[in-house]
């Protein structure tokens, strides 16, 4: 009788599995019922064989309690053995239909799909605007600067991720449909940096932390087994003195749990596994950031990039709850399985399993249902941590527009909406703790009533009630641990996901397989008909040549657009070409290592961007190996030096963030002397002196001139008179050289540097002219303040200040007429 209800309750638990598996999977049905129904169908079939083999012989009816001699003989097949054999013939047809419907709907449809895919790919899936391919490599290769053209067209050189996940530098709208069998594979990029490969003795360690873990097993099993010795001792006089029992209980207990002598042996032992397994993912993490090319750094966003960077310790969290938590749980869940279905009964033993069962479906079932919840709030978490970072870095912008207010206003929001979505996630954590709390008390109810029943009709000894009661209590706590700990791990993926995101991010420019260092460079560039675009839509570059002789300085001038920047970002590698050649002391770039090819340039940038540390340490970031002297001869060649000694801390002055303490025009000389320190052939002055005042200007062109002796120049210039002295300029207009030539020789062909020309010099001379009147209108208003001059005196002063200032403008153009006749261009010619 207690083996038909145990196979009833079984099978009823089993077949609700299935069912449970068949409702909630998504999508489903999958592959895996097929080769469910398809095994499940042979077996049928052989069932039916050998019940048609039993059934048509002689053979004696089946009874509900089988004993030799019991039972009717039967020649053939009766209506119970039709029933039950038409029932198996019923369950095959089904499966069969099952089968068939899959075959139908779900594998016929993907694979036809597949094939239309497959056709559509060289014509239908093809852009219009696809450009051909260079050297067998798809010519998009390039990605996109910051996303001007490249929001809805993006170049197919962009960074990929994760089919349904975010890029890692955008916060995730909505839970992604993923698996955990999907997320393990994701998580397999760790893998190598969790585990110690690198460190034998660390390997060891974490096999002995692994065999105390089984040690711990064994001990969970042996506290509530000797409780049930002392019981029965005290019960029965005659079994001797407890003593003893209770000593080793007490000693069982000591070394029990996470907060015992073996737990705390384990925690010691794996601190520098998880140290390393931290310091190795967080580094790699931080190298992959820097690995990555200009076009995810144009579009990302740096707080949240900082967000997911500092998840390295997440990831280390979700590896120790699971090795550590969750499978030993799940180890102590079938060993109390094992143990009550040996030391009890079947009965105990289905109890626990079902309880299991539904505790933990139910566990994961409502952790599901609170992913999106929590989503919600650890997004909101980043978007405040973003605000926080966004206001400190732009505080001198604050400042200036007296958004304080809006600012304090726009935090304000930020935690308000992350304690929304905390109190949501709270609410919902409250629930689900009842809900486990519930149906643990079920099925401690249940058994507590089985084991009370069989102690007092004398099947069982009342020390195996007190077992039952603490092996029971027990298990609660690694059932409550998984709900927890299944809250904490889908915490810690989910805080984590970022950081997958980001290190399958793969950079656009990458050196080839058989790239060759450039050990030494003289300075010579070529640029070969070189096309580029951001967007396809629209090219930056189209067919753009020109040559660069070694010691030679060249200016690139033109409307914004032309291609200016482009040819620098080019030439650094930011960016690969799409066709025509790079060239460098007759090398092609693309066929030298990056390094090696950026570490004979230097860039003095028009914005410079300094590190929130000593001038020291900025000025060495250059060169680690330079000397304090060839830091002094750097900032004198920079003009900089004497500027420095007058600082109360002189070279050990913090600069601030960004070098905000810093002048524009000494951030400027910094760069300068910065770039004499690395001592590289090639040097790109990205319009460094657009933001600086004449003075400043003037200051930094002598420092120019300096830094260009022996060195091959590539200037980026709007004000043109800082570029006369160029050994060629380059007029760029919509990425081609539509001008070339010296100052003279451009001003000669009066194309489009002359109209650039005309232009500067006529608001160069509205400038002198306003500030002429600006002195003269505060002259005469110093003037009337002190009320010491009639006004007959002041009538005269004016006329005669007029007609001096009027002279001095006539004396002027009179001047600047005459030098350009004297260089050999006709009146009215700038």
């Amino acid at each position: 009788m207690r083996a038909c209800q145990i196979y009833l309750v079984g099978s009823f638990f089993v077949y609700c599995l299935f069912l449970i598996s068949l409702l909630d999977s998504k999508p489903s049905p999958t592959a895996a019922h097929l080769a469910t129904w398809t095994v499940a169908t042979v077996l049928e079939v052989v069932l039916v064989g050998l019940s048609f083999a039993i059934y048509s012989h002689a053979h004696k009816e089946p009874t509900a309690h089988p004993a030799p001699g019991r039972g009717r003989l039967h020649l053939g097949m009766t209506d119970w053995d039709s029933a039950e054999v038409a029932m198996d013939l019923l369950r095959i047809v089904l499966l069969l239909a099952l089968i068939g419907f899959y075959l139908l709907f779900i594998t016929l449809p993907a694979y036809q799909k597949k094939k239309a895919q497959e056709a559509g790919t060289s014509s239908e899936t093809t852009s219009l605007l696809a450009n051909g391919e260079r050297d067998g490599s798809p010519s998009a290769e390039n990605g996109h600067a910051n996303g001007s053209y490249g929001s809805v067209h993006p170049v197919g050189g962009k960074h990929q991720h994760a089919e349904g996940a975010p890029p890692a530098w955008s916060r995730p709208t909505g839970a992604p449909s993923r698996s955990w069998w999907e997320y393990i594979k994701g998580y397999h990029v760790f893998f190598p940096y969790l585990w110690p490969s690198k460190n034998r003795r660390l390997q060891v360690i974490v096999v002995i932390c692994f065999l105390l873990v089984l040690c711990q097993r064994v001990v969970n099993v042996m506290v509530p087994n000797q409780i049930g010795i002392i019981v029965n001792t005290l019960a029965h006089k005659d079994r001797g003195n407890p003593w003893a029992a209770i000593m080793t209980f007490i000693f069982f207990r000591f070394i029990q749990g996470n907060n015992g002598l073996l737990g705390a042996i384990r925690s010691t032992l794996w601190i520098p596994v998880g140290q390393y397994s931290y310091r190795e993912l967080s580094v790699a993490a931080f190298e992959h950031v820097h690995g990555l090319s200009l076009d995810f750094h144009l579009g990302k966003k740096t707080g949240e990039v900082l967000s997911a960077l500092g998840k390295g310790s997440s990831i280390n969290t979700f590896l120790e709850q699971v090795t550590f938590q969750v499978v030993p749980m799940l180890v102590d869940l079938a060993v109390a399985i094992g143990y009550f279905l040996i030391e009890f009964d079947a009965y105990y033993a289905l109890v626990i399993s079902v309880v299991t069962f539904w505790y933990i479906y139910l566990t994961i079932r409502m952790a599901q249902w609170r992913a999106e919840i929590r989503r919600e709030m650890v997004n909101a978490d980043r978007e405040e941590d973003a605000v926080k970072n966004d206001s400190m870095v732009s505080y001198e912008t604050v400042k200036y527009f007296n958004a304080e207010t809006y600012e304090f206003q726009r935090y304000r929001n930020a935690v308000n909406k992350f304690q929304s979505a905390e109190y949501k996630v709270l609410f919902s954590l409250n629930l689900m703790n009842v809900t486990q709390n519930m149906v643990f008390m079920l099925g401690l109810l249940v058994t507590c009533f089985i084991a009370a029943w069989q102690v007092t009709t004398g099947q069982q000894e009342v020390g195996k009630f007190a077992t039952l009661v603490i092996y029971m209590g027990q298990l609660q706590s690694p059932l409550n641990f998984f709900g927890t700990f299944y809250r904490m791990i889908q915490s810690a993926m989910i805080n984590s996901e970022r950081m997958l995101e980001l290190f399958k991010e793969q950079p656009t420019v990458v050196d080839s397989p058989n790239a060759k260092t450039l050990p030494t460079c003289q300075g010579d560039l070529r640029f070969n008909d070189v096309h580029f675009s951001y967007d396809n839509r629209k090219p930056a570059l189209q067919g753009l040549d020109f040559h660069c002789a070694p010691g030679t300085t060249t200016a690139f001038v033109g409307e914004s657009g032309g291609g200016k920047s482009t040819v620098f970002r080019l030439l650094y590698r930011f960016y690969n070409i799409m066709s025509g050649s790079i060239q460098i002391d007759g090398h092609d770039v693309e066929d030298l290592t990056i390094d090696s090819v950026r570490r004979h340039i230097g860039v003095v940038p028009q914005d410079t961007v300094l590190f929130n540390e000593s001038l020291m340490y900025n000025l060495k970031y250059a060169n680690q190996d330079a000397t304090d002297e060839q830091v002094y001869a750097a900032c004198r060649a920079a003009s900089i030096h004497d500027k420095i000694l007058t600082f109360p801390d002189q070279y050990e002055t913090k600069v601030g963030e960004r070098g905000l303490r810093l002048s524009g025009g000494e951030k400027q000389r910094v760069a300068i002397a910065r770039t004499i320190l690395k001592d590289p052939r090639i040097i790109m002055l990205d319009e460094a002196t657009a933001a600086l005042d004449t003075e400043t200007e003037q200051h930094i062109q002598e420092a120019f001139t300096k830094l260009a002796q022996g060195r091959t120049m590539l200037i980026i210039a709007h004000r043109l008179s800082t570029i006369t002295h160029a050994d060629q300029i380059l007029v760029l207009h919509k990425g081609k050289v539509a001008e070339r030539g010296t100052h003279e020789e451009l001003l000669e062909k009066n194309g489009h540097y002359a109209a650039m020309w005309k232009k500067q010099i006529r608001a160069q001379r509205a400038a002198e002219q306003a500030k002429l009147l600006k002195d003269k209108a505060d002259r005469l208003r110093r003037e009337s303040k002190d009320g010491n001059i009639g006004l007959d005196e002041e009538s005269s002063s004016s006329h005669s200040n007029s007609s001096s200032d009027d002279e001095k403008m006539k004396k002027t153009r009179s001047m600047s007429i005459v030098e350009r006749r004297d260089d050999g261009k006709p009146p009215g010619h700038p």
